[in-house]
């Protein structure tokens, strides 16, 4: 049985486009480059934030960080930036009777945020920096089972990454759903990774509803 579901956050749940074109004005760069340059490290397997090195080597994010919010420009996102799927997929989880819970790599100035948008929607939320532990690390997701009142194995952990968040929980017992939407999720849906791997694969979020009340019923 599942019955809990836990969110991940960036292109699961927040579309991330407008936040990666702040990032590329402030790099000086056009957003289309900066797009092409993030699609192109993200096909190649490494870790986004070589997307920066390759604009200004030495470049050191939460620094950056740092200085956009001290020039009135920190990062964020709102309710304009959820999926439109978001809301509607929360109550209705809601309203099946699960668990539900936010979880990741995120800091701890978008917690603050998570936490104006979805309390009380959610029962759970965390994230890398609260935690001292981020994805794909073991930790994080022992982080995530500590934290919700079921199993591991009857958690549902949602993202867009096969790499970080599909594989990862899966190492930690829980079941998985990989939602087909922003650029890693693109970029590797048609790997064998991400055909054999998830529990469930899906276009919105809510194909969630149904697929889990399936699940748990052949479970009972």
């Amino acid at each position: 049985m599942i019955r809990a579901v836990i969110f991940d956050v960036g292109e699961c749940l927040v579309d991330e486009t407008r936040e990666y074109g702040t990032w590329a004005d402030w790099l000086g760069v056009p957003r289309h480059t900066f797009a092409a340059v993030f699609g192109a490290v993200i096909a190649q397997g490494r870790d986004y934030r070589d997307v920066f090195q390759e604009f200004r080597p030495g470049f050191d994010l939460y620094a950056e960080r740092e200085k956009r919010a001290e020039a009135g420009q920190p990062e964020t996102f709102g309710e304009d930036d959820l999926y439109p799927d978001v809301r509607n997929a929360l109550a209705t989880l809601r309203a099946d009777g699960l668990w539900l819970g936010i979880a990741g790599n995120q800091t701890v100035r978008a917690g603050r945020i998570l936490r104006e948008l979805f309390t009380p929607d959610v029962d759970l939320i965390g994230t890398s920096d609260d935690w001292g532990a981020s994805k794909p690390d073991r930790a994080f997701f022992d982080r995530v089972a500590e934290g919700v009142p079921a199993e591991p194995g009857e958690m549902l952990y949602v993202g867009d990454r096969v790499d970080n968040d599909i594989a990862p929980a899966r190492q930690a017992g829980m079941r998985t759903a990989l939602v087909h939407r922003g650029p890693w999720a693109t970029i590797q849906w048609r790997s064998e990774q991400a055909q054999r791997l998830p529990t469930f694969r899906v276009e919105s979020l809510a194909e969630l509803s149904p697929q889990i009340k399936q699940f748990n019923e052949r479970g009972r």
